[in-house]
């Protein structure tokens, strides 16, 4: 199944983003997927032919400061979390999305729920994937060294720290194949790593917790956790408490599966992923 790439300009800037279209659609939402940090929406590459071949179109944008979508000038662009959820909603509205199915996963996909909580009319259904959602989440070291003074400016620039976050948080090794991919925005410019930098420093955590705690005690849209329990930034106990304090909240739990699960254990996740997409609507 072919993914198309796509690039559209919204309020002035460039969105990349990859779509599968299934040969013939079964008239459900179409599912928007959202990468965490330093990702890209080529991590959704292997979920993506699943969900065509099962009728769903799905989207995985680059957001922006990220992959080939635009990196402005942190002048330009804030890079906090507001700034992306308004973003993302101009996007979403451009693309003329009336419903969907949104999953999200890793830091950044927290912006994602944000979104979700204060556009509740348009999520049918929730999927989270190893996402930062407890006020006990922290930023791993990994990435917070991303956003040190002076430290944070060189090593952004640095192409090695794709292959140590991604590698450090899945705890697999990646292919050079895909490493290339990954890397290639680092090796272009260096908007890349001011973007990276800019994100990383403006993230918000805490606000961003207090948001997600308190908005999904009242989430009622059918919502799936899939959560790698080898994840060393982000423990089960917190997607534990997210699924208990809700109301309509399965949660799956994966052994051997670190942060990034969407990259190593794609059937794995497509195997609970599709079937919850297709569900009959109540």
């Amino acid at each position: 199944m072919a993914i198309d790439e796509r690039v559209i300009e919204v309020e002035g800037i460039k969105w990349f983003y990859r779509e599968a279209r299934p040969a013939e659609e079964n008239g459900l939402p179409p599912v928007l997927l959202l990468h965490g940090l330093p990702a890209q929406s080529y991590s959704w590459t292997q979920i993506m032919p699943a969900l065509a071949e099962q009728g769903l179109r799905s989207l995985a944008p680059d957001w922006i400061g990220f992959g080939l979508s635009g990196k402005p000038d942190a002048r330009d662009f804030a890079y906090t979390p507001d700034a992306f959820i308004e973003a993302l909603a101009a996007f979403v509205q451009t693309l003329q999305l009336e419903k969907l199915y949104l999953v999200v996963q890793g830091f950044l996909g927290s912006v994602g729920l944000q979104w979700a909580l204060r556009n509740p009319d348009l999520v049918s259904r929730l999927v989270i994937l190893n996402t930062p959602v407890s006020s006990a989440a922290k930023l791993p070291w990994k990435i917070q060294q991303l956003g040190l003074p002076f430290f944070g400016d060189m090593v952004t620039q640095d192409p090695l720290l794709v292959d140590r976050t991604l590698e450090g948080g899945s705890r697999y090794t990646i292919s050079d194949d895909d490493l290339d991919i990954y890397r290639r925005p680092f090796l272009t410019s260096s908007a890349a790593g001011r973007s990276l930098l800019a994100t990383v420093r403006k993230i918000q955590l805490s606000q961003a917790m207090t948001e997600i705690e308190s908005g999904f005690r009242q989430w009622a849209q059918p919502t799936l956790i899939i959560w790698g329990i080898a994840d060393p930034w982000l423990p089960v106990a917190q997607a534990q408490e997210l699924a208990s304090s809700m109301s309509n909240a399965e949660l799956l739990q994966l052994e051997q599966v670190g942060h990034y699960p969407q990259e190593h254990w794609s059937e794995e996740i497509n195997k609970s992923l599709v079937p919850f997409l297709r569900r009959s609507e109540t």
